[in-house]
């Protein structure tokens, strides 16, 4: 499957497919946005199981690498899936999801239907 851009609350998103490489340098984060930027669109919604397994990890940096460009580069991130055994593993990282869904560039989601409201919501 192939990235796909879809207009959720008249935002365009790129949409990633849960199969494909894992994100795990800011390199990908990179070609993401490059991708994102060149077919006009304002947010990228990876599936959390896209996300290395070093992403959840926070003393590895890589969320660190990765988050940090997508602000850099104004690109919104969507993280869309269940983070929760991720999160009850690790306070760090149920803290920096909390913060960061308080924010405006980058969100974990449980599934696309919260995405589309959130997406209205910040659009309103």
């Amino acid at each position: 499957m192939h990235d796909l851009l879809e207009h959720i609350g008249g935002v365009p998103v790129l949409m990633c497919p849960a199969d494909g490489e894992k994100l795990r340098r800011d390199r990908d984060a990179v070609d993401l946005i490059g991708e994102a930027g060149a077919l006009g669109a304002a947010w990228v919604a990876v599936p959390a199981d896209r996300l290395h397994p070093d992403f959840y990890r926070l003393r590895t940096g890589v969320a660190g690498e990765i988050l940090q460009k997508f602000v850099q580069y104004s690109c919104g991130l969507a993280v869309v899936g269940d983070v929760s055994r991720h999160t009850a593993a690790s306070s760090a990282l149920r803290d920096l999801v909390r913060e960061c869904n308080r924010d405006r560039h980058v969100w974990f989601v449980t599934d696309h239907a919260e995405l589309a409201d959130r997406l209205r919501g910040s659009a309103a």
